[in-house]
């Protein structure tokens, strides 16, 4: 890892992830995932939830049917999981420690971007009840043309809806299919969570146990520009 590219660095317009780094909601898709399988009686293999972490919901969906023998499931697990998360994320909805005052610091100096697996609506729905919506001019979901992580394609479109290169933005990441989609965009890569091991580090410039590490605040804060509040500026 290489701290200075991130911390002696100002990039031109910075992409988060939403779930597990932005929102408290990756123990959501957790428990959706367990549930569906008690539902449905399916067996998936040991690692199930690790490996799945960042998915996109229908790749999920398709690996649970696989890993029980069961393919012709994998659309009803996959709608099931979304379902069941919908209902969990907005009865507690909360954001992740540091991740609300990185965020209003980072908007007076860069724009920002979402760019998640989720749907649009889910999106929405969770940076809504967060009173986090206003500080992102664009959300990037997968569609038809734009392939979900660990493809690089979110974060491409979103560094260039914000007018910024790739080489210049900066990707804030929890999930390993995150950082992977990131990195092959080439994007500079702050990682946040539990320690996810040598391999998954060697990816990312910086790599924090939490966004309310002060150097994390304090780097946010000194690039700061006095008197010029984000104006946000809505946007698919």
């Amino acid at each position: 890892m290489t701290p200075h590219r991130i911390l002696a660095w100002t990039p031109a317009a910075i992409v988060f992830d939403c779930d597990g780094t932005l929102i408290d909601s990756e123990r959501h898709w957790q428990t959706a995932r367990d549930q569906t399988i008690k539902e449905f009686g399916v067996r998936t293999e040991p690692g199930f939830a690790e490996r799945t972490k960042g998915l996109h919901y229908t790749e999920c969906g398709r690996l649970m049917a696989e890993e029980a023998q069961r393919p012709y499931l994998a659309p009803q697990l996959a709608e099931r999981i979304l379902s069941r998360f919908r209902v969990l994320s907005m009865a507690a909805p909360r954001t992740m420690p540091g991740a609300r005052e990185l965020v209003q610091n980072a908007a007076k100096f860069a724009p920002l971007a979402v760019a998640s697996n989720c749907p649009l609506e889910v999106v929405e729905d969770s940076l809504g009840a967060a009173k986090l919506r206003d500080y992102f001019d664009h959300i990037v979901v997968p569609d038809d043309l734009i392939r979900p992580k660990p493809h690089p394609d979110v974060y491409l479109t979103a560094a260039r809806f914000c007018g910024a290169s790739a080489s210049d933005t900066l990707a804030v990441e929890d999930s390993r299919a995150g950082v992977l989609a990131a990195a092959a965009a080439g994007l500079r890569v702050l990682g946040v969570g539990p320690w996810p091991g040598e391999d998954l580090a060697a990816r990312v410039d910086l790599w924090v146990t939490s966004l309310d590490e002060p150097r994390v605040f304090e780097w946010a804060s000194a690039r700061i520009i006095p008197g010029t509040p984000h104006q946000a500026v809505s946007d698919n």
